[in-house]
């Protein structure tokens, strides 16, 4: 009797796992599929930084001004590439390269140094929590599988581009133009492009208009990342 109650309630217990699992694979399927023709409506980072603010008693506006890929500066699209992710147009969402050279430097006593790519950052900022843990890690390989599948290089660089953080409440390409440099997020020089990408691995301690030594330094190298890539001309392979 024992033993029967035990097998009903693990087949149960099966029955509703899968029917999860089904309902979450759906779910998501049909929510990047939305999105590779709808622009999100935000990200979880947004999300948080609200939150966050509310709980500190110091609310934040939220910055933010959805553009087009055409309406985006190519220099722009460019920094990003070269600063952050190089072999985007390899790539089919993980960086194996990168990942090793990173493993092997941890090996080696050196700080464990982050190898994520421009899609994996894109997939955890529309769809993911903050923090460290094998759950989130397992769902953003999920998601970035999803959008490296359906939407492609250029939307995944165009959404990742309209919901980056680049300061408290200041989110995407275009509010950040115009955070730092009065300027429109089509229109960036080099320059200006340079320094917004150099600020993305701290945003909210650094500033692109006002760069101190270590993002001026940054800022240089990304210049020259870009020209050694060949110029704007490398977005021709995305």
């Amino acid at each position: 009797m024992l033993n029967r109650a035990l097998r009903r309630f693990l087949r149960l217990l099966w029955r509703l796992i899968w029917r999860g699992a089904l309902g979450f694979v759906v779910l998501s399927v049909a929510l990047v599929l939305l999105f590779r023709f709808v622009p999100p409506p935000g990200s979880m980072v947004m999300v948080e930084r609200k939150v966050q603010s509310w709980i500190n008693s110091e609310p934040i506006d939220i910055q933010r001004q959805w553009r087009s890929w055409e309406n985006l500066s190519s220099n722009a699209k460019l920094a990003v590439i070269s600063a952050e992710d190089q072999r985007f147009p390899q790539h089919r969402g993980f960086d194996f390269v990168e990942m090793r050279r990173a493993w092997e430097a941890s090996r080696d006593g050196e700080r464990l140094r982050g190898a994520s790519t421009l899609s994996q950052q894109t997939a955890k900022n529309v769809f993911l929590w903050s923090g460290r843990s094998w759950v989130r890690k397992g769902l953003e390989a999920w998601f970035t599988l999803l959008i490296e599948t359906l939407w492609g290089k250029q939307r995944i660089l165009e959404v990742y581009l309209n919901v980056a953080e680049w300061d408290t409440g200041v989110f995407g390409l275009e509010a950040a133009a115009n955070h730092y440099f009065g300027a429109s997020g089509s229109a960036l020089t080099e320059r200006q492009a340079s320094l917004l990408a150099a600020i993305l691995p701290n945003p909210r301690n650094r500033s692109a208009s006002r760069p101190d030594a270590q993002v001026e330094r940054r800022s240089q190298w990304i210049r020259q990342q870009m020209r050694n890539l060949g110029g704007t001309s490398y977005l021709e392979r995305l």
